[in-house]
């Protein structure tokens, strides 16, 4: 459920070997994106960062390049097809190929039904589900010309279980991991595999924001007794996205501390 940076890095990483390949990770701005696509990086592919912000997506290369990595900044506005097209092709023209691409983009605008506006549906489902399959429709043509693609759908255990005050958002992510399935069979023929993560409740800007006391409650409700960290979702998408997984499509992987049982 979180879209900011929890700020921390994991004690050590999986052992994949992405060199090679070419990766887009949409929402790369910050938070989960910005980890995910370090996360790849450190694991050898060259990274092509998509968000809205030019500036934060420039520090975000900055910093995998420093670290040895290899990212480029490619700003888009994902509620725009146009701009979802250009920006797939411009990364296969630019850096050869297309090997994984991360739906992670994602927005929030969270109101009980009654009170929820056409706008405030429209927002959500537009970013976080028309985007997605705009990207997978213009990613799945290069990966089938080379048969070979790993596509990871960056869902919630909101689309999977439902919250209240989230209709548009749990729409919007239990669409995805539909999406996912229908995709994967659609792919599989290919080499592609098509898969989801579902986070549960993350450290974040967002959730520090709910306060100490109401941050309490949440952990209570979590077997794990914690929130999780950026990293431990972007583990799991690196998980996904590597040569070795190319058995494991069309699923859902929750991380979520055992919330949802």
């Amino acid at each position: 459920m979180a879209e900011k940076d929890a700020g921390t890095t994991p004690p050590k990483r999986l052992q994949v070997d992405l060199a090679g390949q070419v990766a887009i990770v949409t929402g790369a701005s910050q938070g989960l994106g910005r980890s995910i696509a370090e996360a790849l990086a450190a694991a050898g592919a060259a990274v092509a960062l998509v968000a809205r912000s030019a500036d934060k997506l420039a520090d975000v290369a900055t910093g995998i390049t420093a670290a040895g990595g290899r990212a480029e900044a490619f700003p888009c506005d994902v509620t725009k097809g146009e701009d979802i097209q250009r920006v797939v092709d411009a990364v296969v023209e630019k850096l050869g190929r297309l090997d994984i691409l991360v739906n992670n983009a994602g927005v929030t605008r969270d109101t009980l039904l009654p009170r929820m506006s056409d706008e405030e549906w429209d927002q959500v489902l537009t970013t976080n589900l028309r985007a997605p399959f705009l990207f997978m429709r213009a990613a799945s043509r290069p990966m089938m010309q080379q048969r070979y693609g790993r596509i990871v759908n960056v869902a919630s255990v909101s689309g999977l279980i439902g919250n209240p005050g989230q209709a548009n958002y749990s729409a919007s992510k239990a669409g995805l991991v539909g999406l996912t399935r229908t995709v994967a069979k659609e792919l599989a023929g290919r080499k592609i595999t098509v898969n989801a993560v579902a986070p549960g409740f993350i450290a974040s800007d967002m959730t520090a924001a709910l306060g100490p006391a109401l941050l309490e409650e949440v952990k209570k409700r979590v077997p794990a007794k914690r929130l999780g960290e950026a990293w431990e979702i972007a583990e799991a998408v690196l998980f996904l996205a590597a040569p070795s997984a190319g058995y494991i499509t069309a699923q859902t992987l929750v991380v979520d501390g055992g919330l949802i049982g």
